[in-house]
């Protein structure tokens, strides 16, 4: 009897801490293995697919989901989920990690910001999607329901396109009706290893209604209860592998924090600043902007920023910070258009 209890045991033991092997596009995944996807879109003529790597950890444990390309010139994002191709070991993996490689792949192919060529929608304006939409529309579909539905934690991946100069910060999703999920998500924008972290509330925003489309990608992963976060990291559209190697740190780092992985070594306590608000300022008018400060500067109310001029050289707009902070975006090119966002400051955690 001794030996068929040890026997019980064992073979418990077993299932307790073997992965099985994790299912996607009805292709099995055995433990400790990687596998890579190209899910097919096509709508009216038009075709392009979604790269997407596997990482089925040898033993058993939860989900992460990871976009990145959701916006095609945001390049440090592509360029650090390529690198996790090689970094995340699925033989040192516990649970299952779903890399999105190039969310918007003939964005990123045609070198044009934000919209896909084809339909001409800004990608992370279109969640949860349509299964018989555009091109964009069943991407954020496909994302929404064959990913996004099978994690526990989400991570959305940017970076400033070729007109924004950025400063790299991470975010959480917060809302006070889901202050577990919150919390989590703000330990896991904190394991990122960045010196700043942009607290996204959600209360009382449109997007978080039932009714209403979520529209962003993290959104929607929050929306439906998940730990979301975001990286921002890189500027004006530089394939930067600095910031490339930033982005794919701060992965493996947030692995270790969710215990994907092992904690091979103590991690940095981060001393982030926390910034709770962000206020945007528009352009008045269309013309050749010439900013005068740079992401990452301190602002106070008031301060000149940049201005806009004519075609002439003739000033039409004398742009001022509106309000105490952090220069978290400034716009890092000449043309500008009406509407178009010029600043957006960061204000601090009280």
């Amino acid at each position: 009897m001794k030996y068929i209890t040890i026997l019980i045991l064992f073979i418990s033991a077993q299932f307790s801490f073997g992965q099985r092997s994790f299912t996607f596009e009805g292709t099995e995944i055995p433990a400790g293995t990687k596998a890579h996807f190209k899910i097919p879109v096509e709508d009216s003529g038009e075709s392009t697919f979604i790269p997407i790597t596997i990482f089925n950890g040898a033993t058993t444990g939860e989900t992460l989901g990871i976009t990145a390309g959701v916006h095609g010139y945001e390049y440090p994002p592509i360029l650090g989920a390529q690198r996790l191709i090689k970094s995340i070991d699925p033989k040192n993996l516990k649970g299952t990690v779903i890399l999105v490689q190039v969310a918007n792949l003939n964005s990123f192919l045609n070198r044009k910001s934000f919209m896909k060529p084809e339909d001409d929608k800004n990608l992370n304006r279109v969640f949860p999607g349509k299964k018989d939409g555009n091109l964009s529309e069943q991407i954020a579909y496909y994302i929404s329901n064959s990913i996004i539905n099978r994690v526990d934690y989400f991570l959305d991946m940017h970076a400033g396109d070729a007109a924004e100069d950025l400063m790299s910060y991470g975010a959480y999703y917060r809302n006070a009706n889901m202050p577990e999920i919150s919390a989590t998500g703000k330990r896991m924008a904190l394991a990122l290893g960045f010196d700043h972290i942009v607290t996204f509330n959600t209360d009382g925003k449109d997007y978080m209604k039932a009714e209403k489309p979520s529209l962003y990608t993290s959104a929607e992963a929050f929306k439906r209860g998940i730990p979301s976060i975001d990286i921002e990291c890189g500027r004006l559209g530089i394939a930067d592998m600095q910031a490339a190697e930033q982005v794919e740190q701060a992965v493996l780092a947030l692995l270790q924090e969710l215990d994907f992985t092992s904690n091979s070594k103590e991690a940095a306590q981060n001393p982030a600043n926390i910034i709770t608000e962000r206020t945007y300022a528009e352009s008045s008018a269309s013309g050749i902007f010439y900013p005068l400060k740079k992401a990452g500067d301190y602002v106070v109310k008031g301060m000149e920023v940049g201005y806009i001029t004519d075609f002439f050289g003739n000033i039409k707009e004398t742009v001022y910070a509106e309000a105490n902070g952090l220069l978290l975006l400034i716009l890092g090119t000449p043309p500008v258009n009406k509407g178009e966002t010029l600043t957006v400051i960061g204000q601090f955690e009280q």
